[in-house]
Order: C-alpha cells, then structure tokens, then sequence
C-alpha cells in the first residue's frame, strides 16, 4: 500500500509539473503572438518607425520575443533534461544575459523620453530625433552587454580544458563555478537596479512638479506622462526584481528541493512573463494613435475611424 502510494504521488507530481510547462507554452505563445500583431502595427506606418518613443517601444517587443522564446527553450531543455554542448550552452546564455537587461534598460530609456517631451519640449525634437533613437538603441545593448562580458570573462578565466569539452544540461548557473562569481553577478545587478531607480525617481519628480504647474490641455498630457511613466516604474520594477531571483532560488535550492522547483516556476511567471506582457499595454492599448492603426489591422481595414490618420 505504501509503495502504491508513493506510485500515485510520483505520478501526481509529474503530472502538476507537465501542467505547468503546458501552461507556460500557451502564455509564451500568446504573447508572441500579440507582439508580432504589434511589430506588424509598427512598420505599417511610417510615423512609428521615425518617432523616438515608439522605435524603443518596438525594440522593447523585439527584445521580449527573443527573451520569452529562448527562455522557454532553455524551459523545456530543462524540464526533459537534455544535455547539449557547451557552445550551444554559451550561446542561449549570451542570448539571455543580454536580453535580461535590454528590456529593464529600454525602459529607462523611454521614461528619459517622457521626461524630455514634458520637461524640456522646446529640445524634445532635437535630442529624441530617428537618428538619436539608433544611437540610443546602440547605447542600450552596449550597456546590457556590460554583466554579460564580466561573467564570461571570470568564467573563461577560471574554467579548465576539460570543460570546454563537456556535453550539460544548460542553465544560467553553469557558467557560476565559483560562490563569489554569484556575488559579483549579483553585485552587477544591484549596481543596474540602483541607477535605474534613481532615473525612474528622478524623471518623476520632475514630471510630478511639470504637472502641478500645467493648465488645460498641457497637465491633461502631463498627467498621461506621469501615468505612463508610474507604468514604467512599475514594469521596471518586475524586470528588476528577476535580477535577485538567483539569489533568493540558491537559497531556497539549499533547504528544499521541490519548493526551489515551485519557487523558480512562480518567478518565471512573475517576474519574466508578467512584466513582458504589460509592454503591449502600455503603448498598445494606452497609446490612442497606435491602438487605430492596431484596430485597423485587426479588423483586415473595417475600422474606418480618421483613415487619413492611419494609413
């Protein structure tokens, strides 16, 4: 009777864990599908891809879809325990460190923008014309390439010949080989974590004093700027957070195995699916000009509202 039991149990367990991975293929399929609606959108119009705030939105969704399919790759790798080589290891994990901070940088990028368009309007065209959002774009991959470069380079540095050679079940954690590349990596992040903040803090503050002094129409979009950017905070927030989420699994790892499993899978949802899915709303949705040309899409050409303003 007992073993029969621990039969059933086993069995239920596998059984709550396939769920989850089933879960997970929907919400990452969903979302792909619902940013390639809104790449689509971007490049139907020709006044998206020249304005400042929604190229960096665009690079935000191109970053989530690379994100949220490699993760849930390196998910189902995982979760079948295939090991592969370790190039092929290097490569997913440059893919992931990279685009780990792209999506929290980029949203720093864009809430400096609402800061210009509100605080300084008379520079806004200058400093946020087409040409300075490809420079910021190169700006914010060298700056998300920084973390990644400093833990391959201990890492080159500190593994052996025989472990080039190795084939691995693939994970973040392998190339850790040491406890204190784990701190530097998390020390990287806080550094990352803090500077970021202290933008989001500061542009608020700004927009927040630009806002009590507005009238009429001018605090009407004050206040949407300082809404969108409380949004940003927000999603920032979560994108932050997956940044300590190492950490706090590492510990959990070492007292229990199956809350480390249950742990690590709420993070995923939280802190890596959930603030990729508020992007579409943020400038999807809340955007007035960019929901028309979303709703004219959708809709196969139907939806006729102001077409001279669509297309």
């Amino acid at each position: 009777m007992a073993n029969n039991n621990s039969v059933i149990g086993g069995e239920s367990l596998m059984r709550k864990i396939n769920d989850q991975v089933i879960l997970v293929q929907i919400l990452v399929a969903a979302f792909l599908c619902i940013n390639f609606l809104l790449i689509t959108t971007f490049f139907m119009k020709a006044f998206f891809y020249t304005t400042m705030r929604y190229i960096l939105f665009a690079n935000t969704l191109l970053s989530d879809c690379l994100f949220l399919f490699m993760t849930d790759i390196l998910l189902i790798l995982s979760y079948f325990r295939f090991s592969i080589q370790l190039w092929l290891c290097l490569v997913i994990y440059i893919v992931l460190s990279l685009y780990t901070f792209v999506t929290p940088v980029t949203l720093t990028a864009m809430t400096l923008e609402r800061f210009v368009a509100i605080c300084m309007p008379l520079r806004h065209g200058e400093l946020c014309s087409t040409r300075s959002s490809l420079r910021c774009i190169l700006i914010i991959h060298s700056l998300s390439s920084v973390p990644c470069i400093i833990v391959l380079s201990i890492f080159f540095a500190s593994a052996t010949h025989r472990f080039y050679t190795q084939d691995i079940i693939c994970s973040v954690e392998t190339f850790i080989l040491y406890s204190w590349q784990s701190h530097v990596r998390s020390a990287i992040s806080q550094f990352y974590f803090l500077i970021m903040c202290i933008t989001i803090v500061f542009s608020y503050g700004k927009i927040t004093k630009v806002a009590k002094a507005a009238s009429g129409e001018n605090k009407k979009s004050t206040r949407k700027g300082l809404r969108t950017v409380l949004l940003h905070a927000f999603q920032l927030l979560l994108c932050l957070i997956q940044l300590w989420c190492p950490l706090i699994e590492n510990a959990v790892l070492q007292n229990n195995v199956m809350l480390y499993v249950n742990v690590r899978y709420f993070n995923y949802i939280t802190f890596i699916l959930a603030p990729r899915c508020l992007s579409p709303f943020i400038y999807g949705l809340r955007d007035e000009m960019f929901f028309h040309a979303l709703k004219y899409i959708v809709l196969c050409g139907l939806y006729k509202k102001q077409p001279s303003d669509l297309f």
